[in-house]
């Protein structure tokens, strides 16, 4: 589920939160990485359960309506379409899902169940669930299409879920886009013998040693990283650069000394597209120059010994 770009913004944030607080405790701050990667998983496993939420809250709807003493004819039979929904089935009978909600004890939407009906009834006014209720074909694919654009269109991109997850634990709101791409993926590879798994935190054990190892020798090493471009920055006042660029040279500093399967164009352009979204405006211009600067400088010493096809490119 998670992807390099998303460890090394982890990183990143508990690089800058341990030097807000002044900490200098490796071991707590570690700690802190690897539980704001965990509450990942608990983020995708709400979005996921949503969805089975959703379906059974307009289950209970629609056995209440039929009870009612004067129901009418539309309510004693009413369409199931949604409630039958394939996928949605599929989802219910995963004991993949099962089980990683008692796992991690995931019952959001029981304990709040406010949120997935305001959420419910979003999704019944769209135009999409009409659409969807009232094709009169039905169909493995089109259940899927139908669960597929729901889901990217209304339930996601929902304010009031947003702001319900935003309120619940604020370091979701960066975690968000990579949960959903990744249940879209998996709602999109689904078919009508395949029982749906829920996803693995990292994509194997080499990417969860990759997040441990660059936070430590990051915060081992700052202030020899510190010293590899301070001459480099005659026209900036070392003192007034912005803290997070700081932090973001020193990882990729890091990353061009420390790991040598990681080419050196992957770690310039990723360290770049993070400044741009969590730095200043000119952030990703001054690291690329720096940047730049150390890498020629790397190259004409032998100090960078990178390892594989391609890596210096």
């Amino acid at each position: 589920m998670l992807n390099r770009r998303h460890i090394r913004i982890k990183v990143m944030q508990t690089i800058y939160a341990m030097h807000q607080k002044g900490s200098d405790s490796l071991e707590k701050e570690e700690k802190f990485l690897l539980s704001s990667i965990e509450n990942l998983m608990e983020l995708y496993l709400i979005m996921l359960s949503s969805l089975i939420e959703l379906a059974n809250k307009e289950n209970d709807f629609i056995e209440v309506s039929r009870k009612k003493h004067l129901a009418t004819p539309q309510e004693r039979n009413p369409n199931l379409k949604f409630v039958n929904n394939a996928v949605l089935n599929l989802l219910k009978n995963s004991r993949s899902i099962d089980v990683a909600l008692d796992t991690h004890k995931i019952n959001n939407w029981k304990a709040n169940d406010d949120a997935i009906l305001l959420l419910l009834n979003d999704v019944k006014q769209s135009k999409i669930y009409d659409d969807y209720m009232n094709d009169t074909v039905s169909s493995f694919e089109k259940d899927q299409q139908f669960i597929v654009e729901l889901f990217s269109e209304v339930i996601a991109p929902n304010e009031k879920l947003y702001s319900y997850l935003e309120d619940y634990k604020l370091t979701w709101v960066d975690d968000i886009p990579v949960v959903n791409t990744q249940i879209l993926k998996q709602l999109k590879q689904l078919n009508p013998k395949s029982e749906f798994r829920v996803s693995s935190l990292f994509k194997d054990d080499e990417d969860r040693e990759y997040a441990i190892a660059l936070f430590r020798k990051t915060v081992l090493n700052e202030g020899e990283f510190a010293k590899e471009y301070i001459d480099k920055t005659p026209n900036w006042d070392v003192d007034r650069i912005a803290e997070m660029d700081t932090i973001l040279l020193k990882m990729a500093i890091c990353e061009l000394l420390k790991f040598p399967s990681v080419p050196v164009k992957v770690t310039i352009n990723e360290f770049l597209e993070i400044a741009k979204e969590y730095s200043t405006p000119k952030s990703s211009i001054f690291i690329n120059g720096i940047l730049d600067n150390l890498v020629k400088s790397y190259q004409a010493t032998g100090r960078m010994n990178k390892s594989g096809r391609g890596l210096m490119e």
